[in-house]
């Protein structure tokens, strides 16, 4: 596998993130009536997207283009919100997950042509306490148990009500959603995923610390293997070490069982645990992670996360193998400011070494790299991630260049 391009790339804000890019902004709003507005939502990205994989499969190569286009009308407190979403294919050597194409000789882009409603909701919201109901946008705490897999070009959503509450220091969140709307597109047999779905979340944030419990209650109708209740709790603080650096702390622990018709018995732990620090202009970050297993028989999942952020930007462990997995990672990271030429300039470089919870396992290792920068409204972005395989899965190297902008 080809690994020229880690050397190309510089070092910059401790995340396994990427680099920041351009993110949905409207216009500014527009006054129809008195105490109406109006709030066009515009945001386009244009991406190419490269994959070698060592499994005799010809390389991927896709340049997608992705629209999204809506409105958001607010009278006081309520809101109405509806926003279309396409994506087009201008150079289609991949496998875009589409059963209907036949066999391709190609490793999967997940993102196939597609033009769909992508939210359509109204909110009664006053100061962060309210609801929403309708095909909606949620992003919960890190996005590691639910979220909008928004790396992908098709967005996914939930067809949900959900109800917030802020109240002083404490903080109130909860959840009933009857579809999950997936990234593979309107054409999919897994365009979407039905059942009964509880996302619970409550905690306070007092004095530079934010605490808060976590259950997620996931009962599939039909895809009852990923079904589970998972019980947690989180907690992010920032300390300051004076005369030495400020010390950025995140951690979770969770437990997680079999739920509704899911065939298996098992009860499975996660955890996770970050610290970050700015050094000499760097941003540093290590991190463990660990989905678990129970002895082998199934592990810790996560089937609403958005993957992408988390055990490497290669995408192999998406799904966790039976086994479990274990994620030791580091992040170098700067932004370059004062760079006239260069706006926005940032960069990070990230190592994932992971092993598995059963069996002690060396699965695999990771290298991730971005640089990111900002020419006018348009934000671009150069990532690549380099997976090197031992006892799981192939090696796989992916490069992407992308373009965004958003009104």
């Amino acid at each position: 596998m080809k690994k020229s391009l880690v050397s190309l790339m510089g070092v910059a804000i401790g995340s396994a993130a990427s680099p920041a890019f351009a993110q949905e902004g409207p216009f500014a709003p527009i006054e129809v009536a008195d105490g109406v507005t109006l709030d066009p939502i515009v945001a386009a990205r244009l991406r190419y997207e490269t994959v070698d994989q060592d499994n005799g499969l010809k390389d991927a190569d896709a340049l997608t283009a992705r629209l999204r286009a809506g409105v958001e009308i607010k009278a006081g407190i309520v809101s109405l919100l509806a926003e279309t979403e396409g994506t087009l294919a201008l150079a289609a050597d991949y496998n875009d997950t589409l059963p209907f194409n036949g066999v391709e000789p190609f490793p999967v882009v997940a993102d196939p042509e597609n033009f769909e409603l992508n939210r359509l909701q109204v909110a009664v919201m006053d100061g962060g306490t309210g609801a929403t109901i309708g095909r909606q946008r949620i992003i919960l705490d890190d996005a590691r148990f639910v979220g909008n897999v928004g790396w992908r070009q098709n967005e996914q959503t939930f067809d949900a009500v959900r109800g917030q509450a802020h109240i002083g220091p404490v903080a109130l969140d909860a959840t009933y959603a009857i579809s999950q709307r997936t990234i593979f597109g309107v054409d999919s047999p897994n365009e979407h995923f039905d059942g009964d779905f509880v996302f619970l979340t409550g905690g306070f944030e007092i004095a530079g610390v934010d605490a808060k419990a976590f259950a997620y209650l996931i009962d599939y109708d039909d895809r009852i293997a990923f079904s589970s209740q998972t019980y947690g709790l989180r907690a992010n603080a920032d300390l300051d070490l004076p005369g030495l650096f400020a010390l950025k702390v995140e951690a979770s622990v969770a437990t997680q069982s079999d739920y509704g018709a899911n065939p298996t018995d098992y009860s499975a732990p996660y955890y996770s645990v970050k610290l970050g620090a700015t050094v000499g202009g760097f941003g540093l970050t290590t991190g463990y992670e660990e989905l678990g297993s129970d002895g082998g028989v199934a592990a810790f999942q996560t089937p609403m996360a958005t993957l992408h952020a988390f055990n490497g930007w290669a995408d192999v462990f998406l799904t966790t193998p039976a086994f479990g997995v274990r994620d030791y990672h580091v992040t170098v990271g700067r932004s370059f400011d004062g760079i006239r030429l260069l706006p926005g300039l940032n960069a990070n470089v990230t190592y994932h070494q992971f092993d598995s919870d059963a069996g002690s396992l060396d699965l695999g290792s990771e290298w991730d790299a971005a640089l990111g920068l900002k020419a006018g409204p348009v934000s671009l972005l150069m990532k690549y991630a380099n997976y090197d395989a031992n006892a799981f899965a192939v090696d796989t190297e992916k490069l992407w260049l992308q373009a965004e902008i958003s009104f």
